[in-house]
């Protein structure tokens, strides 16, 4: 009796190590010489990370743990005013709730998403997404990992070079930058209606726009081929106003 209860101590044992071997750690890191307020968003029931959103500093870093099959999303936030309590709201990636979001970026709010595997052999899927429009740079680095294990980013500002008719205007200039959907709102943009399928729904002078600027970022809904990442294993950067 004593020998099996060794056992089955001797395999939780084993089973614990391989799933805190197989969590992911995102670094999340400010590179922005202004205040940001990143927020989190997670997938089917996934744990929350960060408690939904917090500030973070120019030049500050935090890590956070992402458990084995974590899906969701984060994003910068900017232009934020919150009192003491946490309530407020931000110029651009609100989220309601305060700085503890209870919902996705609004947009224009670039994007890094996120599928992982469900152990430390299996595909994570990544990438940085333009199609909710763009608010700051963003670059995801992984490391540690196996497999292609690509860098994903937007290292352009695409606030400089944004065009005047999806510019969003703020205190010193523009913010953000809205999608063709954000802006338009018509199914050739949005990809639905008789645009709802890949071969019906193609790129456009807008979303060009933003694929020339950042070719490893997603620039429209099915932009895949050129935009979804796989790594197996590995943790991740997550860099705001990355440099390269």
């Amino acid at each position: 009796m004593a020998v099996i209860l060794k056992l089955k101590l001797f395999a939780l044992l084993i089973i614990g190590k391989l799933s805190i071997s197989s969590a992911a750690i995102f670094t999340l890191q400010n590179s922005c010489g202004y205040t940001i307020w990143p927020g989190t968003l997670s997938g089917n029931g996934a744990a929350v990370l960060g408690g939904g959103g917090f500030a973070l500093p120019p030049g500050g870093t935090i890590q956070l743990q992402a458990p084995p099959g974590w899906s969701g999303r984060v994003w910068a936030r900017t232009g934020c005013n919150f009192d003491a309590a946490g309530n407020g709201q931000c110029a651009t990636g609100d989220c309601g709730g305060g700085i503890k979001c209870i919902g996705g970026g609004a947009p224009p709010a670039s994007l890094v998403e996120f599928t992982l595997g469900g152990d430390a052999a299996a595909k994570d899927f990544y990438d940085v997404s333009l199609v909710d429009g763009y608010n700051v740079g963003l670059g995801v680095r992984p490391s540690g990992g196996s497999g292609d294990c690509q860098y994903a980013g937007c290292v352009t500002d695409l606030n400089a070079s944004c065009p005047n008719e999806l510019r969003v205007a703020g205190a010193g200039g523009t913010v953000a930058c809205k999608s063709a959907c954000a802006a338009f709102n018509t199914p050739e943009y949005c990809c639905t209606g008789e645009h709802a399928t890949p071969d019906k729904c193609s790129p456009t002078q807008y979303s060009r726009i933003f694929k020339a600027a950042c070719p490893s970022a997603y620039s429209y809904a099915y932009d895949d081929s050129s935009s979804t990442c796989t790594c197996a294993g590995a943790d991740y950067l997550i860099t705001f106003c990355p440099t390269a």
